[in-house]
């Protein structure tokens, strides 16, 4: 017969709650994205009123983490501090909608990783959100930089021909190709492609900072769509 030897230890750790999920008669599962991956750990009794835990583990919200790891693949949250609640969040349907979209998707898409940017990627979008930033924005910033983190590679520098793109040239979309195509009528020219490149390689706080047409954002997060195929 085989016993499980894997050490126990515990931890203190910054997280965001992915997803939280009622068990029992008072607990409840978490599974928290942290820099160091995902951690699946119940907080035992969180739903009684007098609970100690339940004021700091909240959704949409940046907690510093006390955790048991023992030897089954569930941890214990043995003590929880809030950081930062993103309330504005909340007070916004389509910013929270948005929010809960970032935190699915991420989830996801960190499954089985411990890629620490997918946790800086989440932090930055709920600042965002929790701003006067544009969500279009927000969302185009995600989508780029979430597909970047896990390793695939996005063109934004050679159209389907394979030629550099071009300072007055205007190009469209091209899907089956996943690259720019040279278009007399396209929508993208070297501004829209700049931005493209800036949210690729810039955290979002920097990109929010630039000054840009209001309809731009509608154009980025379309292309964003397409390229990304989210």
């Amino acid at each position: 017969m085989s016993t499980n030897t894997a050490p126990t230890k515990d931890i203190r750790i910054n997280g965001i709650i992915l997803r939280r999920t009622n068990y029992g008669e008072a607990d409840r599962i978490l599974n928290i994205l942290t820099t160091q991956g995902k951690i699946t750990a119940i907080a035992k009794s969180v739903r009684k009123a007098k609970s100690k835990l339940a004021g700091d583990i909240e959704m949409f919200s940046l907690i510093d983490f006390n955790i048991h790891l023992g030897r089954s693949e569930m941890g214990v949250v043995t003590g929880a501090k809030m950081l930062k609640y993103y309330s504005e969040i909340i007070k916004d349907f389509t910013k929270m909608e948005l929010a809960g979209t970032i935190l699915k998707k991420t989830s996801n898409a960190a499954e089985n990783s411990d890629n620490p940017e997918f946790f800086n990627i989440v932090e930055q979008c709920l600042t965002g959100l929790n701003s006067s930033t544009s969500i279009e924005l927000v969302e185009s910033w995600f989508l780029l930089n979430l597909t970047k983190a896990t390793g695939e590679d996005i063109n934004l520098y050679r159209d389907t021909t394979g030629d550099k793109l071009t300072i007055n040239s205007t190009y469209s979309w091209d899907v089956a190709n996943d690259s720019f195509s040279k278009s007399e009528h396209g929508e993208y020219g070297t501004d829209e492609i700049k931005m493209l490149r800036l949210i690729m390689t810039t955290d979002l706080k920097t990109v929010q900072k630039i000054k840009v047409p209001t309809k731009m954002y509608s154009k980025l997060l379309n292309l964003a769509r397409m390229a990304t195929h989210m």
